[in-house]
């Protein structure tokens, strides 16, 4: 009997939705196959399972740093910083000076992740992630001179899919700083569509020998114009079949000397004015041997899979942790200068317009930071969080952004005038580029987070889309009605979590019970909506970019909202208005992301009907309140273990000519005068004295004492110092012109 209701099922449903599926579904380019397949799922999984399992994520693992690490960036990490002067390298030389870059090749800067058998420093994600940050809040140039050979360039791909004779010939020199290498990927024709690239490799025979004729124009390379060794990706063909495959071979990578005959290098880019190495490269007629392809005969035309393999590492390390470090820098300077800088006699920190604004530097400096540690553990576990990263790239680089805006709000005017003394321009001059790279912002979100996401992180729909694709009915069955089980238990769960306000939802206990019962709930809604999409869309949910963006808007705010709650165990309790600042802000954007689908949906009448069903007690989570906005303002003004914790990792320094350590002298000098200033107000209203700014008066008066008389006189110097801008000789500008009189 079971065997015939499964028959009639499978011919009576499943054979019709087969055929229908095969008809909405757009077919995969080879190339968005493997960009879907590539990688690993992990926690982002479970918040679209809709029932995410919340032991588990207190379980899922947080990286230190070994003593080796801690050592290599309190010794050489410490002393690069000492060394850079970004004024001088940004205005001035517009590059790193000599000395700058025999640093970084023999201390090893460029062997971060390259094993010690090969002479490099085998270092965590985590290590990477903070030296890359410590350096980035320095000096952005020097960041990303090391960021680019230890992220997506030729190490990490020979380290990963090189043969063992690339290994050992490359990985040394490259550790050893012998070889510059860069990575050629973003073309003219091709940016965001990497996979139409026309830069294109023809299997030949040349004296002799079987090889590749490669042609091909490249932009935006960084490291290129000083590159020894480059990587290239392009399109690979065989028309004679000399390989005894395929014509047509895809997208492949291979390593180019850059003194190769035919190899054109050398020009500049300037991104932003910020001046790290960075130009285009092209190639005519530069013939290689197949033994240059990276892997080998075995690599050819699996260029893109090791291409999004490696970036779905990548967009979790080196992007997150620039990103941090904009912000943290942000932070402290940003706190200390609203406690110095005083308007109608009040630190501007003081008011409530200026605490709104504090209040959003510092709690999302505090998710940013969350969120990288919590990815990070991810990859050195050996996971690839391709949906992850994904998130992380976007979420750290767009609120970073948002930052840097606020830091030089609040600094006005001091922000504005560059020079010396200008402790922010150089950071927002390059906001667009994190924004740009590695998969630019507006396509991320639009396209990559839900729509790799929904795919890959799915129980059941890649496995329907491979069965419909292969015709296999059986296969398919199987998997469509495991898909119509799951589907009804995600409807039935968002519906009664929905309605009883997150009540009942089985979550650990613990002070965060609440959040985590609230984030069950929109799991299970953003489950049911998401399956509810895809069925009713198909196919068109691809082009409907705005709902795709909104779906993975609540799945990113779920993650980062997780990254949060993973990191509480750790949290001091002086912390806690940072952390219950970023789940505030989390929980409010991932229901207004819930709401903003439902307004927009392509059904009206079933969006008005959800949004009534699914969101009845809405606005249940409104943005971070005044009295929680008053008390990170609070915190990010006054010198604390709280304060320093948020900022770690940053480069503080030591001297008397440094705008940073002014920052910090004037805050503490400034602090320490406020008793003294109060009392002597206080004898102004008390008729004993005339101005509380004749300190000789109040000398005189017996008001204060000659040490608090010097407290003063220095508080008043640093912070003079502080909100001093640079000014410059007008032969440093272009003249201006003279009138001619006829």
């Amino acid at each position: 009997m079971t065997a015939v209701f499964s028959s009639l099922r499978r011919h009576l449903i499943s054979a019709p939705l087969l055929s229908w599926m095969r008809r909405r579904l757009p077919p995969l380019s080879e190339t968005e196959r493997e960009a879907l397949e590539a990688g690993d799922v992990w926690w982002e999984a479970e918040l679209l399972s809709g029932r995410p399992d919340w032991h588990k994520l207190l379980q899922l693992p947080l990286p230190s740093l070994s003593a080796e690490e801690r050592a290599f960036l309190e010794g050489p990490v410490t002393e690069l910083c000492r060394m850079l002067d970004d004024w001088h390298i940004v205005q001035e030389r517009h590059d790193l000076p000599p000395e700058i870059w025999h640093y970084i090749r023999n201390q090893g800067f460029f062997g971060l992740v390259i094993p010690k058998r090969y002479g490099g420093l085998e270092f965590s994600a985590r290590a990477h992630s903070e030296i890359v940050l410590k350096i980035a809040s320095r000096s952005l140039t020097a960041a990303v001179t090391v960021m680019v050979p230890n992220s997506l360039g030729p190490a990490e791909l020979i380290l990963k899919y090189g043969t063992e004779a690339q290994k050992e010939h490359y990985l040394p020199r490259l550790a050893r700083g012998e070889e510059i290498p860069c990575f050629a990927l973003t073309a003219p024709e091709a940016g965001s569509d990497a996979g139409s690239m026309v830069d294109s490799g023809i299997v030949c025979e040349q004296d002799g020998v079987v090889g590749i004729r490669l042609n091909w124009h490249k932009r935006y390379i960084t490291l290129a114009p000083v590159a020894t060794l480059l990587g290239l990706a392009f399109k690979l063909s065989d028309p004679e079949r000399l390989l005894d495959g395929e014509t047509d071979l895809g997208i492949t990578l291979a390593l180019i000397p850059t003194d190769a005959p035919g190899v054109e290098i050398g020009e500049r880019h300037d991104p932003m004015g910020i001046p790290f190495q960075n130009g285009p490269t092209r190639g005519h007629d530069v013939f290689i041997s197949i033994d240059q392809v990276i892997g080998g005969r075995a690599g050819v035309g699996r260029g893109w899979r090791m291409l999004m393999e490696c970036l779905a590492e990548g967009r979790g390390v080196s992007l997150p942790a620039l990103s941090a470090a904009a912000a943290k820098v942000s932070a402290r300077t940003t706190g200390a200068y609203a406690r110095i800088r005083r308007q109608f006699h009040v630190p501007i920190g003081r008011f409530e317009g200026i605490e709104e604004v504090l209040a959003r530097i510092g709690g999302f400096t505090y998710l940013i930071d969350a969120a990288r540690r919590f990815t990070l553990g991810a990859i050195d576990s050996g996971i690839k969080p391709a949906v992850a990263s994904a998130i992380l790239k976007y979420h750290t680089t767009e609120t970073m952004r948002r930052v840097v805006n606020d830091a030089m709000d609040v600094h006005g005017g001091k922000g504005v005038m560059r020079g010396p003394r200008n402790h922010l321009d150089h950071m927002y001059q390059a906001i667009p580029i994190s924004i740009t790279v590695e998969g630019a912002n507006i396509l991320t979100r639009s396209m990559i987070i839900y729509g790799q996401g929904a795919i890959r992180c799915h129980p059941f729909l890649l496995e329907e889309m491979r069965a419909a694709e292969a015709g296999d009915l059986a296969r398919f069955d199987r998997a469509l009605f495991a898909h119509l089980g799951f589907f009804a238990r995600n409807a039935w769960r968002a519906l009664w979590t929905s309605l009883l306000h997150g009540y009942l939802a089985h979550v650990p206990k613990g002070p965060h019970r609440r959040p985590l019962q609230h984030l069950s709930r929109l799991s299970a809604v953003l489950a049911f909506l998401s399956d509810l999409s895809l069925g009713l869309l198909g196919g068109e949910l691809k082009r409907r970019e705005r709902l795709s963006a909104r779906l993975g808007d609540v799945l990113s705010h779920l993650y980062l909202a997780s990254a949060l709650l993973r990191l509480e165990p750790e949290t001091h309790p002086d912390e806690r208005p940072l952390l219950d600042w970023g789940l505030a802000w989390c929980l409010h954007r991932a229901e207004e992301a819930v709401a903003e689908l439902l307004d927009n949906y392509p059904f009206p009448w079933l969006g008005w009907m959800l949004k009534h069903l699914l969101l009845p007690w809405r606005p249940l989570f409104p943005p971070p309140d005044d009295r929680l906005d008053h008390s990170v303002a609070r915190l990010l003004q006054t010198p604390s273990p709280a304060r320093d914790r948020l900022t770690s990792g940053i480069f503080l320094p030591d001297g008397a000519d440094e705008p940073l350590a002014r920052l910090e002298q004037a805050l503490t000098a400034v602090i320490a005068a406020e008793p003294v200033k109060q009392r002597l107000r206080q004898a102004v209203r008390e008729g004993k004295l005339a101005s509380a700014g004749d300190l000789d008066a109040a000398l005189a008066a017996g008001v204060i004492g000659a040490a608090e008389a010097e407290a003063l006189r220095q508080a008043r110097h640093l912070t003079a110092e502080v909100i001093a801008v640079d000014a410059f000789p007008a032969d440093r500008f272009a003249p201006m012109p003279k009138e001619e009189h006829p």
